[in-house]
């Protein structure tokens, strides 16, 4: 039998090395994604969804920007138009 002599040497300490980025990074990332799932299951998340046309709408109504017949009308054309952005 062959004797490398006592301790590691070179593999041994480039796989221990390799060895411990990998532990590290999936530790971190482990701490990271567990992070994120705890705060997105907090009540009072920021992710709001954008207000509808109608909803625009009625904000200028009672803000005093458009009249009541102004508003009567667009809510008229809002209802009329269709529905999704791409139909031509």
């Amino acid at each position: 039998m062959m004797y490398y002599y006592p301790g590691m040497h070179g593999w041994a300490w480039a796989l221990m090395i390799i060895g411990n980025v990998i532990f590290w990074g999936l530790l971190i990332i482990a701490a990271i994604a567990l992070i994120r799932y705890t705060k997105r299951g907090q009540a009072g998340s920021h992710s709001h969804a954008a207000p509808t046309p109608q909803q625009i709408l009625a904000q200028r109504f009672a803000r005093g920007d458009i009249d009541e017949d102004e508003y009567k009308m667009r809510l008229q054309v809002l209802a009329e138009s269709p529905t999704s952005p791409f139909v031509t």
